[in-house]
């Protein structure tokens, strides 16, 4: 699996090193220009850059108008398309019509899979399937909490997360639903031990998670094998302009070389 993680602008460059492709979260574009000269400065250097609509961050998909904008800018390897959480119905309306409007955007189509339900999850993980160059699926859909059997307690929560995107995975396959043939794509994560289960699952091509820096620069460090048994509840995106000491920089590190160890 290919890997990037978000990374505050002080350290950008020095995230080439570690990351496999450079992973933009397009509302920062706004307010920071260095920020967006970094992923321009990476597509000449003939890196793949995936450009987000910042869903996650926002609660709500970047304006499109100004999305299609930065696209054609940017020019990115692959863009996702705007979509609405948790709605399968809306989102594939949404990729629909964004589709029809802006018909000739440079890059890849990345559809991200929304749904409260497994069936409501299936039928837009089929219209992505069809309609997507590359599918994505989400690290904490409320659904997961209903198929895993766990007690309620924070540490659990995010073990349903965890393990409730292994099944859901392993549902669509089990169900002939599961396109081997399109490159998928995971975003985010609650724990990093999630993805020791994908090793062989060659279709699943990349994975965003900001979850080793952030965790770094709060001084926490992986445990080898395992990762973080919590989750820092700051987002990458709330600590962009974060001024990096020595020690942060060495837990960074420290962190990113731990979650590759656990993907290989």
């Amino acid at each position: 699996m290919l890997v990037s993680h978000e990374t505050p602008i002080e350290f950008l460059e020095r995230s080439r090193k570690y990351n496999d492709y450079d992973y933009a979260l397009v509302h920062l574009f706004e307010t920071n220009p260095e920020y967006y000269s970094f992923f321009k400065a990476s597509k000449t250097l003939g890196r793949e850059v995936l450009l987000d609509n910042s869903i996650f961050e926002l609660g709500e998909a970047f304006d499109s108008d100004k999305f299609v904008e930065y696209i054609e800018e940017l020019e990115p390897t692959y863009y996702v398309v705007p979509d609405v959480l948790e709605d399968g119905f809306k989102t594939r309306s949404s990729f629909h019509k964004f589709c029809l409007t802006y018909d000739d955007l440079p890059g890849l189509k990345i559809g991200v899979v929304q749904g409260k339900t497994y069936q409501e999850l299936v039928d837009c993980y089929k219209y992505m399937s069809d309609n997507a160059d590359y599918i994505a699926i989400s690290f904490d859909y409320s659904w997961y909490q209903s198929i895993t059997a766990s007690r309620l307690n924070k540490f659990d929560k995010l073990k349903k997360q965890c393990k409730g995107r292994q099944r859901f995975i392993s549902m669509l396959q089990e169900d002939g639903i599961w396109n081997h043939d399109k490159p998928h794509h995971l975003l985010g994560c609650s724990l990093a031990q999630e993805f020791k289960h994908y090793k062989q699952e060659k279709s699943i091509r990349s994975l965003d998670t900001s979850n080793p820096v952030v965790a770094g620069i709060l001084n926490k460090r992986y445990y080898k094998d395992i990762g973080l048994l919590d989750k820092p509840s700051v987002l990458l995106a709330d600590l962009i302009n974060a001024d990096l000491n020595g020690e942060q920089v060495k837990d960074i590190l420290y962190n990113v070389d731990e979650f590759k160890n656990l993907i290989k």
